[in-house]
Parts: structure tokens; sequence; C-alpha cells
């Protein structure tokens, strides 16, 4: 009844926050799981806290240190995992930061470039060493996490929202080059989550982030923000093999219905349903343009 056993998962930034949430979902769904973050201390911290959910047969949890920016260190987790396991069967890309705070002028180019490193390069990373091994297997998964930046502008965070946009379009695509190959590639928007990101927007306060963002997410805080478990539960779907041929489409934790996508498989396959696309007038009942 474990939707996830026998499979390997590798998830990135999984040493806080939702990461570490979506590890345990993993976890408890069956999978064997191979964590990793830049953090090694709050890595080895996570791992301790989460490896007694690790109890099913030949179920497997280990951690490895990388920064998945970096190419080498990118081949060297991948290596890693299938040293401990015999075959990777998922790919949650959640690794990510906001990034500089401010507007787009003032902002310090190198820390604007990070963020694009760590949100953006860091997921194309990770597809382009897994991708091979999933296409030998003629099977995979690929979850990308993105977030609000990637359907509405977010001032003062171009750097997360451009690089949210791009992953989103980058999923999409690389949907489209493996058809027929097996493999699944969808984005999760968790909704607005409690994490340390919500604590930076905090600390940074009003005059970088803006006003109206800063009072939204003093609300976020006080109110709980979106469910991490609810979002978790997206990615253990998709990531079973109750979502096989689901591929190319952006869903929301919190608004979509997913638990039901399976039942829709065909209109999904020939439509752009849950995908980002460019609005004309006549999508919005105008008779110009």
């Amino acid at each position: 009844m474990k939707p996830l056993y026998g499979k390997t998962a590798i998830i990135t930034g999984a040493n806080q926050g939702f990461g570490k949430v979506c590890a345990q979902a993993y976890l408890i769904a069956g999978a064997s799981v191979v964590i990793c973050a830049r953090n090694h201390d709050r890595l080895q911290e996570a791992y301790d806290e989460l490896k007694a959910d690790c109890n099913q047969p030949d179920q497997r949890f280990d951690w490895f240190g990388a920064d998945v920016s970096h190419v080498e260190e990118v081949e060297r987790l991948v290596d890693f995992a299938l040293e401990k396991n015999t075959r990777i069967d998922i790919l949650v890309n959640n690794a990510g930061i906001y990034g500089p705070k401010g507007c787009i002028e003032e902002v310090d180019w190198q820390e604007w470039t990070r963020s694009l490193e760590i949100n953006l390069y860091g997921p194309i990373l990770m597809c382009r060493a897994l991708l091979p091994h999933f296409k030998r297997n003629q099977a995979g998964k690929i979850i990308n996490i993105s977030g609000g930046g990637a359907t509405a502008p977010l001032p003062r965070l171009s750097a997360y929202a451009a690089a949210k946009a791009a992953l989103v379009r980058i999923t999409e695509t690389i949907a489209h080059e493996t058809l027929g190959c097996g493999i699944d590639v969808n984005a999760v928007a968790p909704g607005a989550l409690n994490t340390r990101l919500l604590d930076e927007i905090l600390e940074a306060g009003p005059a970088k982030v803006g006003k109206e963002f800063y009072e939204r997410s003093i609300k976020q805080k006080e109110n709980g923000g979106a469910s991490m478990l609810k979002a978790a539960e997206l990615c253990v779907y998709l990531a079973s093999d109750e979502s096989d041929g689901i591929t190319g489409k952006l869903l929301s934790a919190v608004w979509d219905p997913w638990q039901d996508l399976a039942k829709h498989l065909g209109k999904l396959k020939s439509s752009e349903i849950y995908t980002l696309r460019r609005i004309v007038p006549a999508d919005r009942g105008e008779d110009w343009g």
C-alpha cells in the first residue's frame, strides 16, 4: 500500500523547510531517499530526525552534501546515489533561495546571478545528470518546485521571479523532449509556505520588499501559511505510478484538484491546461488585437 515502495528519490534542499517535509513524506510512502543540501550540519540533523521513518524492507535513507549549482558536485551526488541504490526513479528539485531584495537597478549583480545559479541552473544540472539514466530505464519522474514568482510579477524579488518562471518553461520543454521515454516532468506551486524564506522577507522589511508584499507576509506568518504536508502529498502523487502520463504541467497544491487528475489524462495531454501561455485580447472577451 506504500505508493513509492521500491522507488528511489533524490531530493535537493532537503535539510529544512519544505524539502525536509517532502523527504519525510517520501520515506513514509516507502521510497528510498537521498537528501542533499549545501549546509552539511543541518543536513546531518535532518537525517537524524527523519531516519526513524525509514522502516520498510530494503528501504534506504542517505544524505550527501552538495551545491547543485556546481556541475562537479551534481555529478558526485548522482554517483553517490547510484552507489547506494541500484537505480534512481525520482528527482525533486527543491533547493532554492530568494536572492537579493530590492529594485533591480539597486541590487547587487553578483547576488542576482547567484540566485539564478541556484534556482534555475541547479535544477537544470540535476536534470541533465539524471536524464540519461531515466532514458535508459524508460522511466523517471522529475518534480520541480516552482513558486509565486512563476505566474505573477514579484517586484523587488526579480531574480527569484525570473528563475521560477524560467523553471516552469524548462519543465514543459524537457517534458516535450522526453515524450515517449516514460519520463514525466512537472512543476509544483506549493503555496505560500511559512519557511525560512518568509522569515527573510520579514527581516528585510518593507523598504526592500515593498509595503504590500511585506504586509501580506505578516498576515501569512500569523495565519500559518499553506500546508507543507499538502504540497508534499502532491509531490508523492507526481512521483507515483498513479500519475503516469501527466507531464509538462504546473500544478498548484492549494488550488488544483490534483488527486483526480488521472481521470482527465486524455484532456491534459491534448490541451494547454496547467501551462503558462500568452493572453491575447480574445481570451478576455475583447474584439481587438
